[in-house]
């Protein structure tokens, strides 16, 4: 076959076949065009065109096309024979029949063109075309495959001597063997040759007889448990391969160069000069003269055009601004993606304190740099809890620790049960508050501590900063009774080998506090309060002295740590209360008052407004929170302790006062809640009264909305918008703007990947982070990308629990981020991700002002679009309607006719 293709092409090559050459040429020709004529969109152009043969077509045939056209491989056509003859009317039918899954649909075109009846395919045993069979598409073609070789040369030697007459005949002469002169290549095969020099090194493996013919069991067990069960191949020193140094001993003598150069200065004699000037002043009539004169009319005329356009220029841009400073800092802030990084800084776990626990929850303290809290709680489940809450022991919830000690841990705060969250006081960092699982709410006091967490402040702080003196100016002293001789509750501040463990100071009663575990905790803002009925009023004290919490069982809690004004008593009651509510030796009596009675001052409970059911929240956010925690300098620090005292006011923040308090009108009531079903809702914490009962009942939500696949894990307001909250859980995140009710502005497509907790970035409004269960984090900057994350990085091979960031100094911010593992990593915040643009917030409040009238437009073409759909169904109703009556019409006057 090969040998035909072959005598075909040299026919065509040579001059003295001119005939055939023009037939081949008008055939080329003929199948080019055709190809042409070839749609592009349909077939490919498969023909061996690039190789000299346009007339072949290679093609693959399956089974069951080989079957169907009788071609089969090694039955029907073989290597020696080759060729196969095809009717076109049956390959027809086959396109027809099998449509796109016939072999011959890439040449559909070609097999539809074909002149003949007959379409030749040959089997290409030795894949020349690169695939099993091919299509000869030209009857020339086919014919010159078809002719026997012996045939083929006769008539072409014919042809030959009747052109030119007689040829020469050159003899056969047989190859004849010489021998082998060798030129030196065995020497380089020889060397080229793999020769093994080392000795082989035998194993011999030996069985007791009586284990001969025993049946032989395959078990799985770990190789380590067993004694001698594998040899492990360390690595070691081969001296073979050791390459030794040669010292040699080299001198250098450097000389430096010399050169001689003088200089000659133009000396001139010094003089004093003295300049004197006096203002030109001109007269009255001067002046009315100059500015009456035609010159200075034309040169006004002239140039009030230009000034003109110069004035319009200033107000429009400014001129002074320097569009090359603005430039680089577009260009920084942007960066590539290799400069967006959080860079590993520091890492904290302990075998003894985090062994099978995952942390829950990630607090920076608000004024002692390089401190940070961590809650951990035990990974049991609901089973477990219930047995282990009998036992009356005290739990490692809370832990901090410093940069300056990343091994041990610097305190440990215990209470009855492990802490899910926990929240500092913005007033006083020195007050904690944490929610239980067990649904208690706790309070510490670390007074007594903060000294040691400042000694452990790390040496390398760039950034000097001023902290209040909380020991005279905190929440806790105007609290507290005045009596610090009480033995410490451990053993030692000092101690280097176990760190200080600080008792609870207060608990809430269980019969007032929530059923299940409390999942999320805020303090409110030191500048209101509100009373049993929700309504806000001033806080005088300007100390935050009220919490809020909420539970998956359907309650919000408004919790207040002053001491509740109580009737009076005798005084063998009160000595009885006294004896009763003393404190644990060490422990400070800060919130004594609260011990056993402390109960909430609202309890708000989400109904859902169509059925009985309850609504379960998991993340709460108020729309009046703290952004940012007060740092005063030294000044007000010293200050501020002597005029508290001097004002003595544990009277007012003990029991609430009597004088009647402003209300505040301005401070919004409203607030997000995330649900453990996904649901977002809006409500009002305002107490109403019930018109049938009588009796104060929770508002009932005004919205709500199911976005989430699964628990909603952060509900967030934006740092830098009062009505911008991100809410995060299940596959997806969206962005909420306060007013808006027909739904997020912006919803995330659902990923691969499960979200478990997110926050934004403090200093950059679009930027935000979130964490996933794969260990991955995703920094998504809006003013880069909203469809998918501008970048990811890889944290841990655990799930990511907590995301919470850290402003140390303007240049540096940092990433506290904690997995299921009970590892805590603080990441560097690399200066794209912190440092913000210029316009960067004007930038992002304009794209979200453009997602809300996005937002509002696609909501009136959805009603435009329901109301077209209505109008439409009621004219088919009515034509269907009067078409029925047309012929019960026609029906009833044939009846008629029938009867005349």
């Amino acid at each position: 076959m090969s040998e035909n293709l072959r005598s075909s092409k040299t026919t065509s090559k040579s001059p003295k076949t001119s005939a055939k050459k023009q037939k081949g040429d008008k055939a080329k020709q003929s199948s080019k065009g055709k190809r042409k004529q070839l749609d592009k969109k349909d077939e490919v152009d498969l023909s061996m065109e690039r190789i000299g043969h346009p007339e072949i077509f290679p093609l693959v045939f399956t089974t069951k096309t080989q079957e169907i056209f009788n071609c089969r491989v090694d039955e029907d056509v073989t290597e020696e024979n080759c060729f196969k003859l095809i009717k076109k009317e049956d390959i027809i039918q086959d396109l027809k029949t099998r449509a796109a899954i016939s072999d011959f649909h890439p040449v559909k075109r070609v097999v539809l063109e074909y002149p003949g009846e007959e379409l030749l395919v040959v089997f290409d045993a030795n894949f020349q075309y690169g695939q099993n069979f091919y299509l000869v598409a030209s009857e020339e073609a086919k014919e010159n495959f078809l002719k026997t070789p012996d045939t083929a040369e006769e008539k072409e030697e014919k042809s030959e001597e009747e052109k030119e007459g007689t040829l020469e005949v050159h003899a056969y002469k047989h190859s004849v063997h010489k021998p082998w002169v060798s030129l030196g290549s065995e020497k380089e095969v020889e060397e080229e040759s793999v020769k093994g020099y080392v000795t082989k090194i035998k194993y011999m493996f030996s069985r007791a007889r009586r284990k001969f013919g025993a049946p032989i069991r395959f078990t799985d067990r770990n190789a380590s448990h067993v004694k001698d069960s594998y040899v492990e191949c360390t690595s070691y020193q081969d001296k073979t391969f050791s390459i030794k140094l040669l010292e040699r001993d080299v001198g250098v003598q450097m000389v430096p160069k010399v050169k001689e150069a003088s200089t000659q200065t133009k000396w001139t004699y010094p003089k004093n000069a003295a300049t004197q000037y006096s203002p030109r002043q001109l007269s009255n009539e001067e002046m009315e003269e100059s500015l009456s004169s035609e010159k200075l009319k034309e040169f006004l005329t002239s140039v009030h055009l230009r000034m003109e356009i110069a004035l319009q220029q200033n107000e429009i841009m400014n001129a002074f601004f320097d569009d090359w400073k603005a430039l680089a800092e577009d260009e920084s802030s942007s960066g590539d993606k290799s400069d967006v990084y959080l860079k590993a800084y520091q890492s904290f776990t302990d075998p003894n304190y985090l062994k099978d626990r995952s942390i829950s929850c990630v607090r920076w303290h608000p004024t002692i740099y390089g401190i940070i809290a961590e809650s951990a709680t035990q990974q049991h489940s609901d089973e477990e809890r219930i047995n282990l809450s009998d036992k009356l022991l005290l739990q490692d919830s809370v832990i901090f620790w410093s940069f300056s000690d990343p091994i041990r841990p610097q305190l440990i705060l215990e209470c009855p049960h492990d802490i899910y969250c926990f929240q500092f006081s913005p007033s006083d960092p020195n007050i904690i508050a944490g929610g239980c699982f067990n649904g208690q709410v706790v309070l510490w006091d670390i007074s007594k501590h903060e000294e040691r967490l400042q000694n452990a402040k790390s040496i390398t702080v760039g950034v000097k900063k001023s902290v209040i003196n909380m020991d005279s100016a905190s929440v806790l002293n105007l609290l507290e009774n005045n009596d610090t001789s009480e033995p410490s509750y451990m053993k030692d501040d000092e101690s280097d080998t176990e760190p200080p463990l600080v008792r609870y100071c207060a608990t809430s009663s269980i019969e007032g506090s929530h059923k299940t575990v409390i999942t999320d905790i805020h303090w409110l803002p030191d500048h209101f309060e509100v009373n049993r009925t929700g309504t806000t009023f001033e806080n005088r004290a300007e100390i935050c002295i009220q919490l809020v919490t909420c539970s998956p069982d359907c309650l919000i809690l408004f919790w207040d740590i002053r001491v509740t004004k109580l009737p009076g008593k005798h005084s063998f009651e009160k000595a009885k209360e006294k004896n009763i509510f003393d404190m644990p030796p060490g422990v400070p009596d800060t919130f004594k008052h609260l011990a056993l009675s402390w109960k909430p001052l609202i309890k708000i409970n989400l109904c859902k407004s169509d059925t009985e059911m309850e609504y379960s929240p998991i993340k709460i956010c108020l729309l009046e929170q703290h952004h940012h925690y007060k740092i005063l300098d030294k000044a007000q620090s010293l200050n501020k302790p002597q005029a508290l005292a001097k004002e003595n006011p544990h009277a007012k923040m003990s029991v609430p006062s009597n004088k009647p308090l402003k209300a505040l009108e301005s401070i919004s009531n409203n607030f997000f809640v995330g649900t453990k079903d996904g649901e977002i809702i809006y409500s009002d914490w305002k107490i109403k009264i019930d018109s049938d009962s009588g009796k104060p009942v929770s508002k009932k939500p005004s919205h709500k909305y199911i976005i989430h696949d699964e628990a909603v894990n952060t509900v967030q307001i934006s740092p830098f918008f009062k009505d911008i909250i991100l809410s995060v859980g299940g596959w997806n995140f969206a962005i909420w703007k306060e007013g808006v009710t027909d739904g997020p502005i912006l919803e995330s497509s659902c990923t691969a990947q499960r979200y478990t907790t997110g926050h934004w970035s403090l200093t950059r409004p679009g930027v935000f982070f979130i964490g996933r269960d794969d260990g991955n984090i995703d920094i998504w900057d809006l003013l880069k990308k909203t469809h998918e994350p501008s970048h990811f990085q890889n944290i841990s091979e655990s799930m990511i629990t907590c995301i919470s960031p850290w402003i140390a100094s303007p240049k540096q911010q940092f990433l506290a981020v904690s997995d299921d593992s009970g590892v805590l990593r603080v990441l560097e915040i690399c200066p794209i991700l912190s440092q913000p643009s210029s316009n960067e917030q004007a930038n992002v409040l304009d794209y979200f002002e453009r997602e809300v009238k996005y937002l509002k437009n696609y909501e009136k073409y959805q009603e435009f679009q329901a109301k077209e759909r209505t109008e439409k169904e009621l004219e088919t109703q009515i034509e269907k309607t009067s078409a029925a009556t047309k012929q019960k019409t026609k029906r009833d006057g044939g009846a008629r006719k029938c009867r005349l």
